[in-house]
């Protein structure tokens, strides 16, 4: 008999008397509730990300406006072309200064969640490599109606678990050891939505 056998025995032979805890209702929650874009408009905007309404024939002037006539702008190579700004590049493997050296990068979404203010990323295509939404110092997400779910639970059922996912709410910020809140140190200081109307 294995020290593992024996401390599991004494656990069992503890626990016979205790009384059988019924299971804890998991219905409080259900998933499949209707989404609220207001909602999710208000939670980024409290998490001081800027939210922009434009249709998808407006996504690239936006950008370029966003990051300025000569800004660089670092797209994944599955994003819409029509959504790139004159003068993006693509990264294909580029090198993390490379990367860093980026005025922003363009991605997409897999889906955001209205009650929290959380939009996931899960490498796909038109989002990329987790590495080009955490260099450059600020991240464009275009954001389709269809993609806002109300609840965490709806995107997990949304999600595939064996893909890398990426939760962002709001811009990257965190707090120093006197609660000053300190903002770009674990990702991008300035996060813009751009939520698709068409």
């Amino acid at each position: 008999m294995s020290s593992r056998d024996v401390v599991l025995g004494r656990v069992r032979a503890a626990l016979r008397d205790a009384p059988v805890v019924a299971e804890a209702p998991r219905e409080y929650r259900p998933a499949g509730r209707p989404a609220d874009i207001e909602v999710l408009v208000d939670r980024l905007v409290d998490y001081k990300a800027e939210v922009h309404r434009v249709s998808s024939g407006e996504v690239a002037a936006t950008v370029a406006k966003l990051v300025g006539g000569d800004g660089a702008v670092l797209v994944p190579p599955g994003l819409p072309l029509e959504w790139r700004p004159a003068g993006a590049f693509v990264d294909e493997g580029l090198a993390p200064d490379r990367i860093a050296a980026a005025d922003a990068v363009l991605t997409a979404a897999a889906v955001a969640v209205a009650e929290t203010g959380t939009i996931v990323l899960d490498a796909s295509p038109d989002q990329g490599r987790r590495i080009i939404t955490l260099l450059p110092d600020v991240h464009i997400c275009v954001l389709r109606v269809e993609q806002v779910v109300a609840a965490v639970p709806d995107a997990v059922a949304r999600l595939d678990p064996r893909r890398p996912l990426t939760w962002i709410s709001g811009p990257s910020a965190t707090s120093d050891i006197e609660l000053n809140r300190v903002e770009g140190v674990h990702g991008p200081r300035h996060l813009h939505v751009l939520l698709l109307t068409d």
